[in-house]
């Protein structure tokens, strides 16, 4: 992209909120760190294979943490091999039982989530802290809306936002009473304003870095549109250091939207970002075929690609000029390809798509040789 596609200009900028910084594994959280995107297992974690497996695909998708549930203790016997086998750092996720906790900081977990307050007396609590000091852990402290403690459903009558930052300080105080700051929090619920507002009344309320997410968001299509609205709506206030999008979907999917909502705001970019028409009668090109075929032939570039794909001159050439590669539909049979904002050849409609991936492939190595060069 040529130096003039890089000016920042004030009207998109997202001014972060400061927080402290923390560790999962090797991937800073908070302080200014690039926001983590993450996702989930769904297989049984004592099926050693079946989750290096996800995992794996999650890596190729761009996952910088990996979640997994350990609710036995054939979960945690399994999490050693697993830790093993994978390079992305992993979460355990811990409910009631301590003893989960201390196998899984044992195993080599990156992270535990698990809120202190549930899991016991304060010795449990203590022990569960020295395995996570011990052995590097970080924690996860999750509050969710439909598990609030009894006392303070009575108190609140409902989950509100007071109810959900109040159980997330209290879990917090016991990790700081015992100087345990190497600490998260989550404030997440299925209902995108309850999850808005509890996670901005949180903000206010602590320096602890923040993992965003509506819980329980529903299928691939309306679990996307809830994400984005809620936590967009919350980093474009600049809240949130880590976000999980929480899909009844392949876990794969989770990652593809975390980025592309990141993407979306100019919080981070990986991979190819198609802009592209919702089509028309004055498309010289199928615009919605071409870019569904795009999609697919382009998705295994990581480098941070912009690539404008519209079917006339109406808006074609004024899209190109802001991104990387661009074509734009002429009628006849061919169109225009710009290269770095300008007009550079034509290329006809049937060579276009082998041409425009061979285009993007050439600047994605390009891209990457420049970076090995720099480093």
């Amino acid at each position: 992209m040529h130096e003039a596609h890089r000016e920042v200009r004030p009207w998109r900028m997202i001014e972060r909120r400061e927080s402290r910084r923390i560790h999962v594994g090797s991937v800073p959280v908070g302080g200014g760190a690039p926001i983590a995107v993450q996702s989930m297992t769904n297989t049984p974690t004592s099926d050693a294979q079946a989750t290096i497996a996800q995992i794996r695909q999650l890596e190729e998708a761009g996952a910088d943490i990996v979640r997994v549930s350990c609710p036995d203790e054939d979960s945690t016997a399994a999490l050693s091999q697993i830790v093993k086998s994978v390079s992305v750092p992993l979460v355990a996720d811990i409910h009631f039982h301590y003893k989960r906790g201390i196998e899984a900081a044992k195993a080599g977990a990156a992270c535990l989530r698990i809120n202190p307050g549930n899991i016991g007396s304060m010795d449990r609590v203590k022990d569960v802290v020295s395995a996570a000091r011990d052995h590097g852990c970080s924690i996860r402290i999750g509050v969710n809306g439909g598990s609030l403690e009894r006392h303070l459903l009575e108190k609140y009558g409902e989950p509100c936002p007071e109810a959900m930052v109040e159980s997330a300080l209290d879990h917090a105080r016991i990790l700081d009473d015992l100087d345990f700051r190497e600490y998260k929090i989550s404030v997440k619920a299925s209902d995108v304003f309850l999850t808005v507002a509890a996670y901005a009344a949180l903000a206010e309320a602590t320096d602890a870095p923040l993992h965003l997410g509506v819980t329980e968001a529903g299928g691939l299509r309306i679990g996307s549109v809830k994400s984005a609205i809620g936590m967009g709506n919350l980093l474009w206030a600049g809240i949130g250091d880590t976000i999980r999008v929480s899909l009844s979907a392949d876990p794969v999917e989770e990652i593809k939207v975390g980025f592309d909502i990141l993407k979306s705001l100019g919080l981070r970019t990986r991979g190819v970002n198609i802009i592209a028409c919702p089509s028309c009668a004055r498309q010289g090109f199928d615009v919605i075929k071409t870019v569904e075929t795009l999609e697919e032939r382009l998705a295994h570039i990581s480098e941070p690609i912009s690539l404008s794909i519209i079917g006339c001159v109406v808006n074609g050439p004024g899209e190109a000029m802001f991104t990387d590669l661009g074509f734009t539909g002429g009628g006849k049979g061919s169109g225009k390809m710009y290269v770095s904002g300008k007009p550079d050849h034509n290329v006809t409609n049937e060579e276009m798509v082998d041409h425009i991936v061979e285009l993007v492939e050439r600047r994605a190595e390009q891209m990457r040789a420049a970076k090995e060069a720099a480093e």
